[in-house]
């Protein structure tokens, strides 16, 4: 989007397909959980709940192994967000289903481009201040009346919490000394009146876009104290001791050539700012690097004159050890 002069970048669209009108744009760093929630958010904040979404098959949108049992299985946490404020979602099969954003997106990756290199635009933030403006041109030019006038978005009920809908959420099961682990971080509920019978119940939590994190139980949020399993030791935190001092130089090293990464099966945090899991957590937008195959021809072990020599005097011990 930025032809070089910034980083790369996606535009999240939402369109109106009644009119043709921009309704929301947010550049992020891919297409990922959590901008697509902080996007919907402020689209439902905008202009309230539409009947339903219609994507693409994302990653973000449609699980990909869905057990045929249970029908709830085959949400992803985008799709948990939206079924809790009654908004069905619809996955078209084909880019020619989902025509009208598009042919929007061609026109964006035209004249948005261009408009932003006028204005010498580099940046996500600086792109997603000017969205507004290139809306409001962009609907006045292409926007088309609706054959029916009527407003089909609703106005979110009483008993509906947008904030608490639009997270990631995961049920953990306390332990009888009331912690849990989430994303290789140790929790530790303080011992209230409300969390202490809940040892060995289940409790939700709720892992927002902007770096908040609170473990639900009903409606009550429960206060914790945290422990990060993944912390390296630092020499300054001990005692001064000169054998104590080198072991930890070893410890240290040790550490740092340990790999270090979240779980794998944690979200990955490209579009969530000021979290408190600092450690890379293996996904490739947050700068982990796969370990690749190193340059050159592979060693043929078969025929590597070591490895025969070696299985030669392995075999000449064998009738000697029988």
């Amino acid at each position: 989007m930025f032809e070089n002069r910034g980083p790369k970048c996606a535009l999240l669209v939402y369109i109106d397909d009644a009119t043709g009108k921009l309704l929301h744009l947010r550049f992020a760093g891919s297409e990922n959980t959590f901008d697509y929630l902080h996007a919907t958010k402020a689209y439902l904040q905008q202009w309230g709940k539409p009947l339903a979404f219609y994507s693409d098959k994302h990653g973000v949108f449609r699980s990909t192994h869905p057990s045929k049992k249970d029908r709830t299985s085959g949400l992803t946490q985008f799709g948990r967000a939206l079924d809790e404020l009654n908004i069905d979602i619809i996955c078209a099969n084909t880019p020619q289903a989902k025509g009208r954003v598009e042919r929007a997106n061609q026109t964006l990756q035209d004249r948005l481009v261009k408009e932003m290199r006028l204005r010498g635009i580099d940046t996500i933030e600086a792109a997603n201040a000017y969205a507004p403006e290139f809306m409001a041109d962009f609907n006045a030019r292409f926007g088309k009346p609706p054959r029916n006038p009527k407003d089909m978005h609703r106005p979110l009920a009483d008993h509906e919490n947008l904030d608490g809908a639009m997270c990631r959420k995961e049920v953990r099961t306390l332990s009888q000394s009331l912690t849990l682990r989430y994303d290789k971080v140790l929790f530790i509920l303080d011992p209230t009146e409300i969390s202490r019978p809940l040892a060995g119940q289940k409790v939700v939590v709720c892992d927002y876009p902007d770096g908040r994190l609170e473990i639900m139980h009903e409606s009550f949020t429960l206060p914790y104290r945290t422990f990060d399993t993944l912390r390296s030791v630092h020499r300054a935190e001990v005692v001064d001791n000169k054998r104590l001092d080198d072991m930890l130089s070893i410890v240290a090293e040790m550490q740092a050539d340990r790999e270090q990464q979240r779980s794998k099966s944690g979200p990955r945090r490209t579009g969530q700012k000021d979290h408190m899991f600092g450690i890379r957590d293996g996904s490739t937008a947050n700068g982990y690097q796969k370990r690749g195959r190193k340059p050159g021809r592979r060693t043929d072990f078969m025929n590597d004159p070591e490895v025969i020599a070696r299985r030669e005097k392995a075999l000449l011990r064998q009738p000697a050890a029988e």
